[in-house]
Parts: structure tokens; sequence; C-alpha cells
């Protein structure tokens, strides 16, 4: 089964997202751009507080499930890509699907930034969050978390590296179109926000996304 679609496209650039009041560059946006910058290694365990329009809910996330994926996610995180960010295939008994970003520019530069594959070393239990892909060595910036206890996707390659431990309740609530009624990804790639906020507008959303501070 595939989680991600393998829709290529090529997103044109919204200047007017990427520049400031001033008509200078996003600095934050313009770091999102490039995703080679963007490699630091995450430490060994961390947590990730998701701010939603539904609620809040806090990802612990354990480097050694999947270094690779834990990496990536930690450096996301970080540097606010998931800030204003849809749920955009919620689908009741299933999982829960983010990751494409509002803004074309930033998302397309983040389309050939894949990861090697981590080897599956949890399940894809209730709550366990994990990348989706298109297939060996696709994984980019889509997640999802699993609503049910979907053990059938670890066979599949889906290597979960990390898990909500607060607020699950939040994550259940998110709006969902049903399972026949998504979104296209390939407009959502290359309309962001835009197209979401006119044709789907009950999604709900990542108001904001940042790494717990480490306890001293």
């Amino acid at each position: 089964m595939r989680l991600q679609s393998t829709t290529i496209a090529v997103a044109a650039i919204a200047l007017a997202a990427t520049m400031g009041a001033a008509g200078q560059a996003d600095p934050k946006v313009a770091k999102l751009r490039n995703p080679a910058a963007l490699t630091e290694s995450a430490p060994a365990t961390f947590k990730a507080n998701f701010d939603t329009s539904k609620g809040a809910f806090v990802i612990e996330v354990h480097r050694d499930w999947a270094p690779n994926g834990a990496d990536r996610f930690y450096n996301l995180v970080k540097n606010g890509f998931y800030d204003e960010v849809r749920f955009f295939r919620v689908i009741n008994g299933f999982m829960a699907q983010f990751g494409i970003h509002g803004n074309p520019g930033v998302q397309s530069a983040w389309r050939g930034a894949n990861l090697m594959d981590d080897p599956v070393r949890q399940s894809n239990k209730r709550g366990f969050v994990t990348f989706a892909t298109a297939g060996p060595n696709t994984r980019t910036t889509q997640l999802f978390v699993n609503f049910g206890d979907n053990v059938g996707l670890d066979k599949q390659g889906f290597a979960p590296f990390g898990e909500v431990v607060e607020g699950m309740a939040a994550v259940d609530k998110l709006h969902s179109y049903g399972k026949d009624n998504v979104p296209d990804q390939g407009r959502i790639i290359n309309e962001g926000n835009a197209y979401l906020n006119q044709v789907y507008p009950k999604l709900d959303f990542i108001k904001k996304a940042t790494i717990e501070p480490a306890k001293k």
C-alpha cells in the first residue's frame, strides 16, 4: 500500500508567500528551501509538541527505532516546516496523514530530498508515527499517525520512529472527509494551502510544532 503520492509535479514558486512585508525574503522560508542544510543528528530521545486546531499532542521520538526518519523529523520540526500544515488525509480507524507544506515553493525543494529506508524495528500500532513512502527510499516530509493497530504495514517497510504519548484524543478528533474524498496530492504540492482552504476548508491543521527543550 502506498501512502504517499507518486505524482511528480513542478511547483510554481509563490513569491508572495516567501516575501516579507518589507519586500525582503523570509529567512525561515529560505532555510526550509535548502534541505541539504537541514541534516542535524537528532538526540537519542526527544519530544515534539504539536499545537493543532483540535488541541495539543506530543510525539516522543526514539532515534534508535529509525535513525534516518528521526533525524529528518527533528530537522523539519525544529525549523518550522510543519507550521500551518494540514491533516489532508484522515481515514477513521486507519491513520491521519500530513506533511505537505502549504507553500509550494518550499514543498518543491523537498521533492527529491529522499531518505534511505530504515529497518522496521517497531510496529505500526495505535499512536505510532511513521513516514509515508511511495516505494523504497522515497520518504521525504509526509507522515502519518496510526489510529489502529496497522501491523500489516510493518512488512511493507513502514518504519515507526515515534509515538504519540500525550493528546491522542486530539488526533482522534481530526476532521475526516471520508476515505473516498481526499484532496489531490498533486494539487496540494502545486497550489498549497490555497487549494485546501478553498476546496477542503474543514481540514484541521498544525498551528505550531516545536521541539521540547531537553530536561536538565
